[in-house]
């Protein structure tokens, strides 16, 4: 009752500060202000549409240009032209990224970031946190979004606790869905393991109000989850997403953001009486929604959101050889009420501020709950060549108290396009009530900390002309949360959990170097390239793995593509090529088991007829490579595909 109370209240508060805030600057032009309906947050309409904007480093509409942090950005017209179905191909084509996935689409699919474990990277879709609180670690299973209906994908490099707060230690993923005006897209496409895949958005805009939905059905027979087995596992799922804005008067909107998906993922495990990894007739349902209500007052200097929001997701394992009873179950629950604003004070300075409220629950059998409660605040400087921004969050939670960390960036515009950048930034994770309070839990562990310092140069605009970019990072974590194996292990931390359990990593340290080089060699070819160097180490002098490499975490990880276009325009036949060079890894943290570094070569094609039509086509895996990204688990060999795209 102490939450509910404490939500309600900030919810009022967010309501009635929303209510009064008009009567500012009533008079403020804010011509465009349902622009925003499909952005995460809200803020500044005033820069130009034309201009490369984000919201995910300080939580409102800011020019790349003026950022000190290391941030990538893949618009609608990458996504594309690249075709992918799924996004992790997608996500690797940033620097940093490595991905990982449980056998064929549909499998557990981990993205982890400048060698962050997968759990400490802080996902949104369409401005709602999706990390599962009934997941091991409270992260995100990027087999749930697919990429048929993402028209941008915003990625942080690096811890940023100040404004996004807990889980955000590693990084920060947000994926905006459907498309923005009066527009209708269709796509759908046929390929290899007998996999068919549609998608589609329609938006539209009535005077004051700005409509949008799209949605997908995913369906394949897939492989073998299991390296060595023989039985296809596969994967479908069908997802929706729908957005209303409505401009109440001038300066003041609401709006409405939702999200729903529903798929199946058959999956192997290990049958008796050998217990080991084989084909098997498992498979899960996982059944997901998200939605956002709020209100929205944008000025030419103070702009004010606050809403509500609620992600939920059920998760059930069936075992046929055990009956039609559920083998598993877990259900996931986070509700936020949040409270963001920003204050122009003058041309140079700027002042984001936030409070949110948070309660997440967990059930695997039992229930449990916490919450945390959060302030920020982050004070910008922009003035001539210098940009400076600094500021510090406080986290109140219930198992784990008080808890501040602090961030701080800058760039700096040397000559032409050349430009100097660094950050520093905290990272802060409680452990979740799985980790706590499942048969695998350990009440005893404490919260996950990091610091993050990064410095680079870089050139232009990633998405066009030359650009150039070279980031030098380090990241110290403290009491990294671990799974601990418990077979055959006679420890104090096993009694009574004979599967295993978590422990507390003392110290982990991830530091490297991000490459990337953008050029037009001429009017029709235009070529890329997005290389890391990610050294991890475990640095916990009590632990038996001490100075270990931590697992899944290669060294190099290299993205090559080029593309070439008929027309100087680039609106011909384009013929397009991805090379991905990924260096060898450790499945386990004992470093016994070796994942071989692979190369996967993706040829693909589009030739437009008109402006409405599009055929377009690929070959995955040309050469046919055999590859693991976990240990005894399948991936796929050569793979093609076939589609078409209209627009209207």
């Amino acid at each position: 009752m102490k939450k509910l109370r404490r939500n309600t209240l900030l919810g009022g508060l967010s309501v009635l500060a929303l209510v009064s805030v008009p009567d500012i600057a009533k008079a403020q032009d804010v011509a465009g202000a349902k622009e925003y309906s499909d952005k995460i947050v809200i803020a500044d309409l005033r820069l130009p549409a034309e201009e490369s904007i984000v919201v995910i480093a300080t939580g409102n509409r800011e020019k790349i240009t003026r950022q000190g942090q290391a941030i990538t950005v893949i618009g609608e017209e990458e996504l594309e032209r690249i075709q992918a179905a799924d996004i992790l191909p997608v996500l690797e084509r940033a620097p940093g990224v490595t991905v990982s996935r449980n056998g064929p689409v549909g499998g557990f699919s981990a993205v982890r970031i400048r060698g962050s474990e997968a759990e400490q990277v802080l996902v949104l879709i369409d401005g709602v946190r999706v990390n599962d609180p009934s997941s091991p670690g409270g992260g995100f299973d990027f087999s749930n979004a697919l990429a048929g209906n993402i028209s941008k994908i915003e990625l942080l490099r690096g811890p940023n606790s100040v404004v996004w707060g807990s889980q955000a230690v590693g990084g920060v993923i947000a994926i905006t869905t459907g498309g923005q005006g009066d527009t209708i897209n269709l796509r759908g496409e046929y390929g290899s393991f007998d996999t068919f895949n549609i998608s589609g958005n329609v938006s539209r805009d009535i005077g004051p109000l700005s409509l949008g939905v799209s949605g997908g059905y995913y369906q394949t027979d897939g492989y073998s989850s299991f390296a060595g087995g023989t039985e296809a596992d596969g994967f479908d799922q069908a997802y929706v997403n729908a957005r209303a804005n409505v401009e109440i008067t001038d300066g003041l909107s609401a709006e409405m953001r939702g999200r729903y998906a529903d798929g199946r993922t058959e999956i192997d495990g290990f049958p008796a009486p050998l217990f080991a990894f084989a084909d098997t007739a498992e498979f899960q349902d996982t059944e997901q929604w998200s939605g956002y209500a709020g209100l929205a007052y944008l000025g030419d200097s103070f702009s004010l959101r606050g809403g509500y929001s609620i992600s939920d997701i059920d998760r059930t394992n069936f075992n046929p050889a055990f009956g039609n009873n559920p083998s598993f179950f877990a259900k996931g629950r986070t509700e936020r009420f949040e409270l963001k604003g920003n204050w122009y004070i003058t041309d140079q300075f700027a002042f984001a501020f936030g409070a949110e409220s948070e309660n997440s629950e967990f059930n695997t059998g039992a229930t449990a709950e916490t919450g945390i409660d959060s302030g920020y605040g982050l004070l910008s400087f922009s003035g001539g060549p210098l940009n400076l921004s600094a500021g510090l969050r406080v986290d109140d939670h219930e198992q784990f108290g008080s808890e501040v960390t602090l961030g701080a960036n800058g760039s700096f515009d040397i000559v032409g396009e050349w430009r100097f950048r660094a950050s520093y930034g905290e990272g802060f994770k409680a452990p979740t009530l799985f980790q706590l309070l499942s048969d695998f839990g350990n009440a005893s562990l404490q919260s996950e900390k990091s610091q993050n310092y990064d410095i680079g140069i870089e050139h232009g605009l990633r998405q066009a002309g030359f650009y150039a970019a070279l980031t030098l990072f380090q990241r110290d974590t403290r009491n990294q949360i671990d799974f601990v194996s418990c077979f055959g292990v006679v420890d104090p931390i096993c009694t009574g959990r004979p599967f295993g359990t978590y422990d507390n990593v003392a110290k982990a340290r991830a530091r490297g170097f991000e490459a990337e080089l953008g050029a037009d060699v001429s009017a029709r070819l235009r070529t890329s390239a997005a290389y890391s160097y990610i050294d991890t180490e475990n640095r916990s002098e009590a632990s038996p793995n001490f100075g270990n490499v931590l697992a899944r975490r290669p060294k190099h990880a290299l993205t090559l593509s080029a593309d070439w276009n008929s027309s100087k325009t680039r609106e011909g036949v384009n013929i397009g090529a991805d090379m991905r060079l990924v260096g060898d890894s450790f499945d386990n943290a004992p470093n016994s088991v070796l994942l071989d570094g692979y190369a996967l070569l993706t040829l693909r094609t589009s030739v437009p007829f008109g402006d409405m039509f599009e055929l377009y086509g690929r070959i995955e895996n040309l050469f046919d490579v055999d590859y693991q990204t976990v240990a005894n688990f399948g991936t796929a060999g050569r793979a093609g595909t076939i589609g078409a795209r209209v627009r209207f």
